[in-house]
């Protein structure tokens, strides 16, 4: 879905609630721009292999020694990684790759704004965010702009019905 609909803030909170049941678990953050930095997919190889086994950095050397390591040492670990954020399935498959890569009863959530990205990697679920409607929005928008407010004014409500007619049911756009 679209920038701002929230898919970040779902795989967060899904992720903050079960990745405790996991052997392992990471978070990967923002991988379309840190995959855009020098060397950026081996710093996010490093995350995952650090976050799961603990411990500081591998230090490796390219993105292939990278693939081998994940494979190789997480093969047989039930684990939970989030990669948030993709925009290519280049970045999937040398940070994720296949589910063999991962022992049996791994999640991999992926949130992308491309949903053909998806199905080029074989993805197996897809889960569209859809955007608030109007009676949503206009409890989120009043929540965040009016704290404590139970009852809203009419120019409250005025502002709040302009804000949501102009957001057009993104969250990110709602929340002050």
């Amino acid at each position: 879905g679209m920038g701002g609909l929230g898919k970040t803030t779902i795989a967060r909170a899904v992720y903050n609630t079960i990745a405790h049941k996991f052997e392992g678990s990471c978070f990967l953050d923002n991988v379309r721009e840190e995959s855009m930095q020098h060397g950026g997919l081996v710093k996010l190889q490093n995350i995952i292999l650090s976050k799961i086994l603990g411990g500081k950095d591998l230090e490796l050397a390219h993105v292939h020694e990278g693939m081998n390591v994940i494979k190789k040492r997480l093969s047989k670990k039930r684990v939970l990684i989030i990669v948030d954020d993709v925009n290519q399935v280049d970045q999937l498959k040398k940070l994720v790759g296949r589910s063999e890569w991962f022992g049996n009863g791994s999640r991999i959530i992926i949130t992308t704004r491309d949903k053909h990205l998806l199905t080029a990697h074989q993805v197996n679920l897809i889960y569209n965010v859809k955007e608030l409607d109007d009676h949503e929005a206009f409890d989120l928008f009043s929540a965040n702009a009016f704290p404590g407010e139970r009852r809203l004014s009419d120019d409250h409500k005025k502002l709040a019905s302009t804000v949501v007619q102009y957001a057009r049911g993104l969250p990110l756009a709602l929340k002050v």
